[in-house]
């Protein structure tokens, strides 16, 4: 089991510049069942990928693969012709806000904005746009999703990933990795890893996902990352606290972060007194959420939180 993404995933690559096309190999390379690519001017064409797979002691995958991967000009044409299901958007930021919308108007059940530095006016337009479809957003400024030895979608490293019990979801790309490469390390691995993004307005937060491990019967815990600015955590936690009873472990970035200072994420600034850490710590530590206090101890906390709840 997983959430969002698996096996019956077929991705549509939005944007095959340079960075879409090495990420698009890195997904092949992984596993990943990439049906389309999108890019202007390069419609009735088709890209060839080939190499060696990095999926190696998985049942059922091959030592090496080469794919041709068909271009279209549209979204929509891509989605009838491929029967595609999710998008990974790596199209600059002056065009991903439409990319996002193009890939909502075909239909798409999932898209993934990879694109930093998106205008949060932009966003704003997006996010009011796909209220009510059928689309659900992931990011945008994330790292992306990903299903252990089924499918990656994005710019994680796939190598740090193992099959295993735990949910990740995570405002911080780089905390993702450490996170998950610790879970893989003390045997916990994980079901599946979830990078949020880290900008103001995004398509999907803490308690979307957190619902959906909730849901999820092969998720026996969850650790979640956070960081300064917004309320996102503190709902979190009030969430966790009245609809989730599966061990939860959390770590929180910026705590010596000065205030009205962005730090590296477009959200992450705490301004107005609201937003600090603090208040983001106390609101976790009070649902029952075992927190690390450093980015090198959760793994540590992830597996205490599941000893005190019995599934260790």
């Amino acid at each position: 089991m997983s959430v969002l993404v698996g096996r019956d995933t077929k991705l549509l690559v939005q944007g095959m510049g340079g960075a879409g096309r090495f990420h698009t190999d890195t997904a092949i390379a992984y596993g990943t069942n990439v049906v389309a690519g999108v890019h202007p001017g390069k419609g009735g064409t088709s890209l060839r990928f080939e190499g060696t797979t990095d999926a190696s002691g998985v049942p059922g995958r091959d030592a090496t693969y080469a794919v041709d991967v068909p271009m279209f000009e549209t979204v929509r044409d891509a989605v009838a012709a491929t029967g595609a299901n999710a998008s990974v958007v790596y199209v600059p930021p002056a065009g991903a806000a439409d990319a996002i919308l193009e890939a909502a108007d075909a239909g798409l059940e999932l898209v993934v904005a990879i694109t930093e530095g998106i205008p949060v006016q932009d966003m704003v337009v997006v996010k009011r746009a796909l209220q009510g479809t059928g689309t659900r957003l992931i990011g945008p400024n994330c790292p992306g999703v990903i299903t252990p030895h089924a499918c990656k979608i994005g710019i994680m490293p796939g190598y740090i990933h193992a099959g295993g019990r735990i949910g990740v979801v995570s405002r911080s790309g780089t905390l993702t990795y450490e996170a998950v490469k610790q879970l893989s390390d003390v045997g916990l691995g994980q079901t599946t890893a979830v990078g949020i993004g880290g900008d103001p307005v995004n398509g999907t937060n803490f308690v979307d996902v957190l619902t959906m491990f909730r849901d999820d019967p092969a998720t026996e815990g969850v650790i979640m990352i956070g960081e300064i600015g917004g309320t996102a955590e503190e709902d979190a936690a009030a969430w966790i606290a009245e609809h989730l009873d599966k061990p939860v472990a959390g770590f929180i970035a910026g705590t010596t972060a000065p205030p009205g200072k962005r730090m590296g994420h477009a959200g992450a600034i705490v301004s107005g007194g609201k937003g600090t850490a603090d208040a983001k710590i106390a609101a976790l530590e009070g649902a029952g959420v075992v927190l690390a206090p450093t980015p090198t101890d959760m793994g540590a906390a992830m597996m205490d939180a599941m000893k005190r709840a019995g599934r260790a």
